[in-house]
């Protein structure tokens, strides 16, 4: 079974092992540059969100060709990596969340696969949005992590970025039940259940977020809190890669037959 690995900001190079096979997906959305890697016995697609060198900005990420890459490579599970600031005063810098609910804040990024062309509506459920199965994958592992906390739930909002968040919207989102806020996670959980693919994602605090702490937010910042945690985070990815294992009846594989 193959597993994808979507890494997030400041930590691009995760997995940067040399025996990486570099290869370029073509897909109907756009080519897709990702690495094919053997870790813990298993074969990992590692795909880097933003490129290798960060060079892509949270609303130009072209998601539908990267989820698309990662089916038509036959990644039947997905781990995300997500660097988020946070407003709950119990997720400090550092911290790893395994958000189980999502807001989604997100303005101009295609939402979907299913446009219609077709002349099929589909509407994909979301109750559950990230895969339990992963869910508690990713909690196990983490229990074994070294340093910080790591929170079993919590609910993730997606703003549009580029740019950070203000204190009003913070506040705002706070009110609205969100615990930490990022620029990535949507539409890529979306994409990934309306593909049939598990998907589940560990969250790092990188920061509090705007009117919550400090000063200024700086990209500088989260960069220099992620790589803090990046042990930590790679013997998480590890443990989880390790112990990940398949299930044909999952109901993120059948998104449609509910």
């Amino acid at each position: 079974m193959r597993i994808g690995l979507i890494a997030g900001s400041g930590i691009e190079d995760l997995y940067d092992d040399r025996r990486a096979r570099p290869r370029t997906v073509a897909t109907e959305y756009g080519d897709v540059e990702v690495y094919l890697l053997d870790a813990e016995g298993r074969e990992v697609v590692f795909l880097p969100r933003h490129g290798k060198g960060h060079s892509v900005p949270p609303h130009r990420v072209n998601y539908r060709a990267n989820i698309r890459a990662l089916a038509e490579l036959e990644c039947r599970c997905v781990i995300a990596t997500n660097a988020v600031g946070s407003m709950n005063p119990n997720m400090g810098p550092g911290d790893f969340v395994v958000v189980d609910q999502f807001l989604d804040f997100t303005k101009q990024r295609p939402l979907t696969f299913f446009d219609g062309q077709d002349g099929v509506v589909r509407h994909v459920d979301m109750t559950e949005p990230y895969c339990p199965r992963i869910r508690e994958v990713l909690r196990r592992a983490g229990e074994g992590a070294p340093g910080g906390s790591l929170h079993s739930g919590g609910t993730y909002i997606c703003a549009e970025g580029p740019r950070f968040e203000s204190p009003a919207e913070i506040r705002m989102f706070a009110q609205l039940g969100a615990d930490v806020v990022g620029m990535t996670g949507v539409p890529e959980l979306v994409l990934a259940r309306e593909a049939g693919l598990c998907y589940a994602t560990a969250c790092v605090v990188s920061n509090w977020a705007a009117g919550i702490g400090e000063g200024p937010i700086t990209h500088e910042e989260v960069v220099g809190i992620m790589a803090e945690r990046e042990a930590a985070l790679v013997a998480l990815l590890r443990a989880a890669v390790a112990s990940l294992t398949d299930d044909p009846d999952c109901a993120c594989h059948h998104p449609f037959d509910r």
